[in-house]
């Protein structure tokens, strides 16, 4: 599991983020070990002054459980075929059993020597439009969510998608879609950006990452607020503070990409079209206003256990964001580079 960050012109969270680097992303084949909770800072600085300070920039992917819709071998061994070119396995077809390719093998630590990678039945077995995969992500808490992105086993879809929810009990939001088909599979024009004065906060179709080429070890990476031209201006923009804030993330992978060769019916063609995984990062810092430098583990009463922030400047709740009682001299207000907002 790799740790990646975004190019400059994301500009994501140039508040939260405060003095974190970015630079571009590989494209790389096997991610390597994850980084936690780097950056944080303090919350008062040397003279006992209020300061806004922010958790450390982490994979909150990693270790997760991925909720998929579809995987193989989970009603009984399937057998899978490889494109021809791809170097994937030496043999041309192969079986999935249960334990195979289960989706915790999107979030946990591969390596060279031990490559892991989760994976769907195939299009013999119907998957395929307008049949959707779905693979989801729990949080348990709210992120700041700096990039998304899915480093893939099997070619990269011809379509698919990214959905957020705000809070745990909101709707499911668009984020970004990719195809090579934007206006006819959803609708969208084919852009990356957003011209100055349009809704900035709106999901983007793109056809980049639409090819079926590389077979296996293609990676599409996803900013928060790449192409937003007001990004810039995060810290007073309140409509991406929300953009920004995922307590859970979707991939609906919506249509395979093939060669056209299925239009045949051969079974070992069709068995060679599937979705696989081999990670599904998720670069963020744990929402916590401006108010904490740290996010813990807190076990209740009956032994579950979730992220909280631990909070300062006199805040309370889960994200920091309201204040204690009796500090109520002043409205709560989220923390920014030029007033902490401590609750008084």
């Amino acid at each position: 599991m790799k740790l990646i960050s975004m190019s400059p012109l994301s500009l994501l969270l140039t508040a939260i983020v405060a003095t974190a680097v970015v630079t571009a992303v590989p494209d790389v084949t096997i991610p390597v070990e994850p980084i936690y909770n780097t950056g944080g800072n303090q919350c008062y600085d040397e003279y006992n002054k209020p300061q806004r300070c922010i958790p450390g920039f982490e994979n909150a992917a990693f270790g997760l459980e991925v909720e998929a819709t579809n995987t193989c071998g989970q009603s009984g061994p399937t057998e899978f075929c490889v494109q021809s070119g791809s170097q994937v396995t030496k043999k041309t077809c192969d079986v999935c059993t249960e334990s195979s390719h289960s989706p915790y093998y999107m979030t946990d630590f591969s390596s060279y020597a031990n490559r892991t990678w989760w994976q769907s039945e195939t299009m013999y077995e119907n998957v395929q439009y307008p049949n959707q995969v779905n693979l989801t992500l729990h949080f348990g808490k709210a992120f700041d969510i700096t990039y998304i992105r899915l480093l893939f086993y099997s070619p990269r879809p011809e379509s698919f998608a990214i959905y957020k929810k705000s809070t745990e009990d909101g709707q499911w939001i668009p984020y970004q879609f990719y195809s090579g088909s934007c206006r006819d599979t959803y609708g969208l024009p084919d852009l990356n950006y957003i011209r100055l004065g349009e809704q900035e906060t709106r999901a983007f179709c793109t056809s980049e990452f639409s090819d079926i080429s590389p077979l296996t070890g293609g990676s599409v990476p996803f900013s928060t607020l790449e192409g937003r031209p007001s990004a810039k201006y995060y810290d007073s923009k309140s409509e991406f503070w929300d953009w920004v804030t995922a307590t859970d993330v979707r991939i609906t992978l919506d249509r395979l990409n093939t060669f056209g060769d299925e239009v045949f019916g051969d079974p070992q063609v069709l068995k060679s079209y599937f979705y696989a995984i081999a990670d599904f990062a998720v670069g963020a810092r744990c929402k916590c206003n401006g108010h904490a430098s740290e996010c813990v583990k807190s076990t209740s009463i009956n032994g579950t256990s979730r992220r909280v922030c631990r909070c300062e400047h006199n805040t309370a709740g889960p994200d920091c964001n309201e204040c204690l009682p009796f500090y109520n001299d002043a409205p709560w207000s989220r923390a920014t580079a030029l007033n902490a907002h401590e609750c008084k």
